[in-house]
C-alpha cells in the first residue's frame, strides 16, 4: 500500500510541475499560485504519512506561507 501511495504521490507531484511550468510560461499568475499551492499540498501529505519525496526547499511552501 505505501509503495502504491509513494507512486501515486510522486505522479501527482511531476503533474502539478509540469502544470506549474506551462502556467509560468503562459505567463498565468493564477495557474503558478495554485500549482504551487497543489506542490507544498502535495509534500505536506507525503510528509504527514512518512513518504520522502525528493523537493527542494522553496516547494514546501506555497506563496500565501
Amino acid at each position: 500500500m505505501t509503495d502504491l501511495f509513494r507512486e501515486e504521490l510522486g505522479a501527482q507531484l511531476i503533474q502539478a510541475r509540469s502544470d506549474l511550468a506551462t502556467a509560468r510560461e503562459a505567463g498565468d499568475d493564477d495557474g503558478v499560485q495554485a500549482y504551487r499551492g497543489r506542490i507544498a499540498s502535495l509534500l505536506r501529505i507525503a510528509a504527514r504519512h512518512g513518504v520522502e519525496l525528493p523537493h527542494t526547499p522553496d516547494e514546501e511552501e506555497d506563496e500565501d506561507d
